[in-house]
């Protein structure tokens, strides 16, 4: 006599284990959505690292500024005013270099991310 039995054996996380393996090596075509994130996360962080690092630089020279003027560092007091002005002359355009690359960006960046947000939230035309 023959067995003519059928086994079918399933298991969600392992397949799912298998599609996520899968999914790193098939081709990678972004969506819309995607691409419309990517740029809005580059307009809203754009002058943050510039402004950022002249903040800080004048921040550092203000700080030896201050090492000089709590005799931290051995030297004139005349270093301790130069450092100290140095360091806030340095420190004042951060904001505004900030804001400026920002509005710069935002500009250059504005029609592509409204074109993709009308292409998404417009329905599809049959």
């Amino acid at each position: 006599m023959e067995n003519n039995t059928f086994t079918y054996q399933y298991s969600a996380a392992r397949n799912r284990e298998v599609e996520n393996i899968r999914n790193k090596y098939l081709p990678h075509k972004e969506s819309k959505l995607q691409i419309l994130k990517k740029l809005d996360a580059r307009a809203q962080g754009a002058g943050m690292v510039e402004g950022l690092c002249v903040g800080v630089i004048g921040a550092l020279l203000f700080g030896v500024g201050l090492c000089f003027g709590l005799d931290a560092l051995p030297g004139a007091d005349w270093l301790t005013l130069l450092f100290a002005v140095l360091g806030v002359m340095t420190m004042l355009p951060a904001y505004p270099i900030y804001r400026h690359i920002s509005r710069k960006t935002r500009e250059r960046l504005t029609p592509e991310i409204l074109r993709l947000s009308e292409e998404i939230m417009r329905p599809e035309k049959d």
